[in-house]
């Protein structure tokens, strides 16, 4: 990784950070890069069944993109969308904390994780409208298929700023903590989704994605029930439930 990008893994549980507080975080070349080679490491494990997206710094998770680096055409928008899609497109279960204020492509960073906890005080705030830009466009895709048309023009067509209750109340969040409760809130998450049947929950999350995306094929998300059924995991879930205790899966 870079000083600006650290990546670990423990147990089940990959950890992304951006380590760049005194920029807001904002991702450059460099950053870009870490972060698809991390996110290309997790999904060629056959270990890591949870992934955790996090910030440095209490005042922003992140600020998307460089403008300095854009404008200077170091880096272009796809090359941010091809790093938002390696998340969002990860089989396994994406967990974003977000430990500060959240602009620009940082908005989209974070819709590109399954889950997304914040902290009360939180603001966000997409500004591309009032500086000129078109958001790009698989960006907007993504938009409308995680929080609907409405919500995505509220966003990115009056470029509201949102607080943290209203994140809250529109979907984009998924559970608001206080502060001094993130990291506590966010090791509890991933441990609870780390331990969970890995066969069902790449099931599901694909199947999920396929019927917002309208790509649905129901002879496939068949198939994957039926790999479900089959497995060990299965087996050793009611195993444990007849005798009362935590199943231990194994993900075959």
């Amino acid at each position: 990784m870079t000083e600006t990008v650290t990546f670990s893994i423990e147990k089940h549980v990959a950890r992304l950070t951006l380590n760049n507080p005194e920029k807001h975080n904002a991702l450059g070349r460099k950053e870009l890069d870490a972060l698809r080679s991390a996110v290309a490491e997790v999904a060629a494990s056959d270990s890591v069944r949870v992934l955790v997206l996090t910030g440095e710094g209490d005042k922003t998770f992140c600020a998307g993109a460089s403008l300095q680096e854009l404008n200077a055409g170091e880096i272009r928008g796809d090359d941010y969308q091809d790093m938002t899609d390696a998340i969002a497109d990860l089989a396994i279960p994406t967990v974003c904390a977000i430990s500060g204020n959240v602009f620009g492509g940082g908005v989209e960073l974070a819709l590109s994780c399954d889950f997304r906890i914040g902290i009360e005080g939180t603001r966000m705030r997409v500004p591309a409208a009032s500086i000129g830009l078109c958001y790009p466009v698989r960006g907007i895709e993504r938009f409308v298929q995680r929080l609907g048309p409405g919500v995505a023009k509220r966003i990115l067509v009056a470029s509201e700023a949102l607080s943290a209750d209203e994140m809250l109340r529109i979907g984009f969040l998924d559970h608001l903590v206080m502060p001094a409760q993130l990291e506590q809130t966010v090791a509890t998450y991933a441990a609870q989704l780390a331990g969970l049947a890995p066969l069902s929950v790449r099931a599901m999350k694909q199947i999920i994605g396929n019927v917002a995306s309208g790509t649905h094929d129901r002879e496939e998300a068949k198939r994957l029930a039926v790999l479900c059924e089959a497995s060990e995991d299965l087996a050793e879930g009611f195993a444990a439930l007849k005798e009362k205790r935590p199943p231990e899966f194994s993900g075959r």
